[in-house]
């Protein structure tokens, strides 16, 4: 089974992604990067959702994309 504490982290750095998409403010990307940073080190984020949030902070934010030509 998966320890409480990890399941604790994944929900907050799951929350943090979706402030990220919702919002893609300067501020909710640093409190994603920060989260699963700090999770990371004390190793309670897996792998796999590491590899995750790298990948969607490797992605340029865009909000509000005019679509006008």
């Amino acid at each position: 089974t998966t320890p409480a504490r990890q399941l604790v982290a994944t929900a907050i750095i799951g929350a943090a992604v979706i402030g990220y998409l919702v919002r893609k403010t300067p501020e909710s990307r640093t409190r994603l990067e920060s989260l699963s940073q700090m999770a990371s080190t004390l190793g309670e984020l897996s792998e796999t959702d590491a590899a995750v949030v790298a990948k969607l902070l490797a992605k340029p934010a865009t909000r509000g994309v005019s679509r006008h030509v």
